[in-house]
C-alpha cells in the first residue's frame, strides 16, 4: 500500500485532486467575500452611468427619440426611470414605480426630507446619490439614485437587487458540483497522462536496473516526440553502450593480465622444475667427471691406454648431460605450451618403416625380430616431428626392455583404424616381463624407472615416456600401456587425415 502511494501516477492524482480543491475552495471565499460587494459596485456604476448619459442627451435630442432611448436603456438594466420637473412626472418608464414613489410614505419621506441611514448610502456628490433601500410592502429591496440634472429636473432611478446571499449560496453549491466533476474528468484524464509519462519512465528505470546488473541488452526504444524523456532515453543508450564497451575492454585487459601473470607464473615453475631437474640428474654425470678428470690431473695410470679411457668416459657422460639438458627443455616448453605444433598431413607407414630401417644395426646386434606388415600409405594429420618422437621413444623403450619368450625376442608394430572416433590407434608391442601395477603409472613420470638396478649405458635418461605424455596432452588424443600375456604394448592414437 505504502509502495502504491509512492507511485508517480499516484502523486500526480493526488496533486491534481488538491490542487482543484484548492482553487474550488479560493472561489467559494472569493464568492463569499467578494461577489456581494462586487454585485452593488456593478450596480452603482450602471446607474451612474445611465445617470451621467441621461444628463447628456436630455436637451440635444427629440422628444420621441429620447422617450425611445429611455425606454431601451431601462430594458436593458432592468431600470425604472422617473424625471420630475417642478414636482410632475414628466417622464416615466414604469406607472407602478410613479405612483409608488407618491404613495409609499417612507420613500416619500426620504426622499422629500433627504433622512436616510448613512450605512445605506452607496455614493453621494453634489448632484447624485444612490441608496439601497427596501420596499416594505413588497419586500423588495432596491438600489435607488436620486439626482438633479442639469437643466434643474430631478431624475429617480430604481432597480431591483436580488438576495446577494442566497444568489451566494447557490453559486458556492454550484462550484461543489464543479469540483467533483472535475476530480472525476481530472482523474480520468491523469490517469492516461500519467500512463503515457510514467510507462517510458518505468522502461527507463528497468533498463537502469539490468546496467545495475551489467546487463545491457535491452535499449530505450526512441518515440520521436522529441522531448525530455526521449532525450534521457538517448543519453541511456549512449551511457549503456559507453559502459558495456568499457567493461568488455577492462575483461580483455584483465584477461591479457591474467594471461601474463599466468605466463609469468608458468615460467617461473618451469624454471624451478628445470633448475631442480637438472641438479637432481646431474650429480651423477658431474661427480663422474670431476672423479676421472682428477685422476688425470694427478696421473694416477701413467699408461695411454688409461688415459685414454678416464678421457673417453668424461667424453661420454659429457654427452649425456648435453641430451639431457635438451630433453628437459623440451619436455618443458611442451608441458608448459610454449611450443607450436605445425600439424600436416604424412604417411605414417612410411614414417615406422624408416624408423625400423635406422634401427636395423642395434636390432641385429641384439638379434631381435621386428614385425610390421602394413605396405599401402595411411595419411595422418600431425605433427611429424612429434609423432617421430611419440614412435621412436615407444620403439626405443621396446628395444631396451625385450626380453626372449620362447626362444626369441619380439617387436610387433600394429596399426588399428577406428572410424568411430576418426583416428589410427598405433600399438608397439615387446615380449618380455609385464610391468607391475604399482609401476604402470608412475612411468610416465619423468626420471622414473622400471628397473632401477639398470646401469647407466642401457638405462636412458628416464624422460621419453615423460615427453610422450606431454605431446599426446597437446594433442588430447589416448595414449597408455597395456600388460599382454607374454609381453607389454604401448599405444597412442593419432587423428587420421581427410581424403
Amino acid at each position: 500500500m505504502k509502495k502504491m502511494f509512492q507511485s508517480v501516477r499516484a502523486k500526480l492524482f493526488l496533486t491534481l485532486c488538491i490542487v482543484i480543491f484548492m482553487i474550488i475552495a479560493f472561489l467559494v471565499i472569493i464568492n463569499s467575500s467578494v461577489l456581494e460587494s462586487f454585485y452593488y459596485y456593478s450596480k452603482k456604476n450602471a446607474s451612474l452611468e445611465a445617470f451621467y448619459y441621461i444628463n447628456k442627451t436630455m436637451d440635444t435630442t427629440d422628444s420621441k427619440e429620447f422617450h425611445l432611448e429611455l425606454e431601451k436603456l431601462s430594458l436593458t438594466n432592468n431600470f425604472d426611470i422617473i424625471i420630475k420637473k417642478d414636482n410632475e412626472s414628466i417622464y416615466t418608464t414604469n406607472k407602478d414605480f410613479s405612483s409608488d414613489f407618491g404613495e409609499i410614505p417612507e420613500v416619500k419621506y426620504q426622499v422629500e426630507y433627504n433622512v436616510f441611514r448613512q450605512d445605506d448610502i452607496m455614493y453621494s456628490n453634489q448632484n447624485v446619490t444612490i441608496r439601497k433601500i427596501q420596499d416594505k410592502k413588497n419586500g423588495i429591496n432596491f438600489i435607488l439614485l436620486s439626482g438633479t440634472l442639469e437643466n434643474g429636473a430631478e431624475i429617480f432611478i430604481r432597480m431591483p437587487i436580488t438576495l446577494i446571499k442566497e444568489s451566494v449560496e447557490i453559486s458556492n453549491k454550484f462550484l461543489y458540483l464543479i469540483a467533483l466533476i472535475a476530480v472525476i474528468l481530472g482523474g480520468i484524464a491523469i490517469t492516461w497522462i500519467t500512463e503515457r509519462f510514467t510507462k517510458p519512465i518505468e522502461e527507463l528505470n528497468d533498463i537502469a536496473n539490468k546496467m545495475a546488473n551489467l546487463d545491457f541488452t535491452k535499449k530505450y526504444r526512441i518515440h520521436d516526440n522529441n522531448d525530455e524523456i526521449d532525450e534521457l532515453g538517448k543519453s541511456i543508450n549512449t551511457m549503456s553502450i559507453k559502459l558495456e564497451e568499457t567493461i568488455q575492454q577492462l575483461k580483455r585487459n584483465n584477461m591479457e593480465l591474467e594471461r601474463d601473470i599466468e605466463e609469468k607464473s608458468k615460467i617461473d615453475e618451469m624454471r624451478k622444475q628445470f633448475i631442480s631437474d637438472v641438479s637432481h640428474e646431474l650429480k651423477t654425470p658431474i661427480a663422474l667427471i670431476q672423479g676421472y678428470s682428477e685422476g688425470l690431473i694427478e696421473n694416477v695410470n701413467s699408461d695411454e691406454e688409461s688415459r685414454k679411457f678416464y678421457a673417453d668416459v668424461i667424453l661420454d657422460e659429457t654427452n649425456k648431460m648435453d641430451i639431457l639438458v635438451k630433453k628437459l627443455l623440451e619436455l618443458m616448453k611442451l608441458e608448459y605450451g610454449e611450443r607450436e605444433f605445425h600439424n600436416a598431413k604424412f604417411d605414417i607407414v612410411e614414417l615406422i618403416h624408416e624408423m625400423i630401417r635406422n634401427s636395423k644395426v642395434i636390432l641385429e646386434e641384439k638379434n631381435i625380430k621386428v614385425e610390421f606388415r602394413e605396405k599401402e600409405p595411411i595419411f595422418v594429420f600431425a605433427d611429424n616431428f612429434y609423432m617421430e618422437q611419440v614412435l621412436r621413444n615407444y620403439f626405443t623403450n621396446a628395444i631396451k626392455n625385450v626380453k626372449k619368450v620362447k626362444g626369441q625376442k619380439k617387436i610387433k608394430v600394429l596399426l588399428k583404424k577406428s572410424k568411430e572416433k576418426d583416428t589410427l590407434k598405433v600399438i608397439v608391442y615387446n615380449s618380455g616381463e609385464n610391468i607391475s601395477e604399482e609401476n604402470l603409472g608412475r612411468i610416465w613420470t619423468r626420471f622414473y624407472k622400471v628397473d632401477k638396478s639398470r646401469n647407466r649405458n642401457s638405462g636412458g635418461t628416464g624422460i621419453g615416456l615423460a615427453l610422450v605424455k606431454a605431446i599426446m596432452n597437446q594433442y588430447g588424443t589416448d595414449y597408455g600401456v597395456q600388460n599382454r600375456k607374454e609381453g607389454v604394448e604401448f599405444y597412442f592414437e593419432v587423428k587420421l587425415a581427410e581424403e
